[in-house]
């Protein structure tokens, strides 16, 4: 899936560009960043609504692709500036992060165990 696909299906607002070019392959969903750790994928966004920095420290060491903070949280500048400087987009949506894992999910992109929906 692109990230303006993700953009568009969350209503989500770019905080840090550009979005990435490359398929999005799998999504993570958890505001424990010792769960996010424990499900490292290729190519996955983090969707969180924990806006300190370990959030992208933790992105950047499994290489995520973007950060999409729900809720409508807005992360502080100091959070915006180390993901522009690790190169990781982020966006922010409205929806709650059961909703917006849903809306992922139903639209076709895994989760962990990179099965899709039937």
């Amino acid at each position: 899936m692109k990230a303006t696909e993700i953009q568009a299906l969350l209503n989500a607002t770019v905080l840090v560009g550009p979005l990435p070019e490359e398929e999005i392959l799998t999504a993570c969903g958890s505001d424990m960043m010792s769960d996010v750790l424990a499900f490292p994928k290729d190519r996955m966004v983090l969707l969180t609504g924990l806006t300190n920095p370990h959030t992208v420290r933790t992105a950047e060491l499994l290489d995520v692709m973007m950060i999409i903070f729900v809720r409508g949280k807005l992360p502080s500048e100091e959070v915006l500036n180390m993901a522009e400087d690790a190169g990781i987009a982020v966006v922010m949506t409205e929806y709650t992060l059961y909703d917006a894992c849903g809306r992922l999910y139903a639209a076709g992109l895994p989760g962990g165990t990179g099965r899709r929906k039937p």
